[in-house]
Order: C-alpha cells, then structure tokens, then sequence
C-alpha cells in the first residue's frame, strides 16, 4: 500500500515524513487522498456535465499543490 500511495503522493509523503509523522500516520493520512487524486489525474472527471454528477468520494481535502497537479493533467488533455 505505501508503494501505491507514494506513486501518487509522493510530495504530500515527503512533507509528512519531513514533519516527524511515522510510516503508518503517513499512510493513513494519504492513502484515500491518493485513490481520489488519481482518478483525478487519470481523467475520471474530465467530462462531467455538472458538479452533482460527480460521486460522493470524488472529493478530499486537497492542498492547493495538489490541485495544481489536477488542473495541470487537466489542461494537458
């Protein structure tokens, strides 16, 4: 599961085990943080026709790096 998440969430992971947060805080933080920011960078959501068409667990507290991240996929599409 670390190897999954930090292939996503390689910076967030970084900045947690910078702060001291031991590999299973660190995991825990970002594993359900990285199956959305994936699907996400995949283009899951590219072509939704409004924000009530997106599912309940298309959204996480993201930071503002993250979403950079997203729209940057985004735009190279």
């Amino acid at each position: 599961h670390c190897l999954a998440v930090s292939a996503v969430c390689q910076r967030e992971i970084d900045c947690d085990r910078r702060h001291g947060y031991s590999w299973k805080i660190t995991l825990l933080r970002n594993y359900w943080k990285s199956k959305v920011k994936q699907e996400w960078l995949s283009g899951k959501y590219s072509n939704i026709p409004s924000q009530f068409s997106l599912p309940e667990k298309s959204m996480y507290p993201m930071d503002v790096d993250t979403w950079g991240e997203i729209l940057e996929a985004e735009l190279e599409r």
